[in-house]
């Protein structure tokens, strides 16, 4: 094999020797030369701009393409990040509308057991009794968060009204520490279902409410139910509700207490002719 090659590459060498000068063909070597950005202006066509890929060699053409798909990745990348980064400032915004949007979908729709103070819903016709034959019994109960030194009481056990029957009640709030506190109430109403029907014109609740060292004030809640529970098949066969208070400690955003110089949150009566309803004085055993 080594012999066969060896006589091939002597009869080349004898037909250049052969071949007049003037009647070889030079082919000029095309040399590119590359920058950060791409190929050299030699390599482009002078027309359009456009690159000339048969100017390019394979290595010139590889090196071509890796660029474009870095720019394409770079770009991708870029986008995904808007993308995430948008998503993120979205995610953000809803957390910190969830607790009053929260609040608001359900004062007006009555989900979570949460009563409606939608005062839209307080119109002539929907404070208009409606004799059934049986009231609906409201109980009252309370709870105060551990780290909060208040008493928070009924004054009363329960209540019997009809459906468009207002009904007045009070709560009793007392701080048993020697420093001025603000609280805030939340509230709920059992059975859940029945929260769409529960309608409260005034109440203290979801306000901050500042009691001196040793203070003790009443907490009026102004309520009616519905007419339409009366004739929604679902609430057939309840004839119980209990609104239930919680009173927390309230604090800033950032945890720390509110401060005891915050001004007192006022609560005023509701101007509104408050028909009496069966009261069971939870003074008594």
């Amino acid at each position: 094999m080594s012999y066969t090659v060896g006589l091939r590459m002597a009869a080349r060498r004898s037909v250049l020797r052969m071949t007049p000068l003037s009647q070889m063909r030079m082919v000029p070597r095309v040399s590119h030369r590359w920058s950060s950005n791409g190929p050299s202006s030699s390599a482009k066509s002078s027309s359009n701009g456009n690159i000339d890929f048969s100017k390019l060699t394979r290595d010139e053409i590889k090196q071509l393409r890796d660029m474009k798909m870095a720019k394409d990745r770079k770009y991708k990348d870029r986008t995904v990040a808007y993308y995430f980064g948008s998503v993120a400032v979205i995610f953000l915004g809803l957390a910190y509308a969830a607790v009053p949007l929260y609040r608001a979908i359900c004062a007006r729709t009555g989900f979570g057991g949460v009563p409606i103070t939608d005062k839209r819903k307080f119109t002539d016709d929907k404070l208009i009794p409606v004799d059934t034959g049986k009231r609906i019994r409201v109980s009252f109960t309370s709870e105060v968060s551990q780290i909060l030194p208040w008493k928070f009481t009924p004054q009363q056990r329960e209540v019997y009204v009809l459906p468009g029957e207002t009904a007045l009640a009070f709560y009793k709030a007392k701080n048993n520490s020697d420093k001025d506190i603000i609280g805030m109430a939340t509230y709920s109403i059992t059975p859940g279902d029945a929260a769409q029907y529960f309608n409260k014109i005034q109440c203290f609740c979801f306000e901050e409410q500042k009691l001196a060292a040793g203070e003790e004030i009443d907490m009026p809640v102004f309520f009616f139910i519905d007419p339409d529970f009366a004739s929604d098949p679902s609430m057939r066969n309840i004839d119980d509700l209990i609104l239930h208070y919680t009173f927390f400690r309230a604090h800033y955003g950032d945890g720390s207490a509110v401060s005891e110089h915050q001004p007192v949150e006022d609560v005023n009566m509701a101007n509104a002719q408050i028909l009496t309803p069966q009261v069971i004085d939870a003074t008594k055993d």
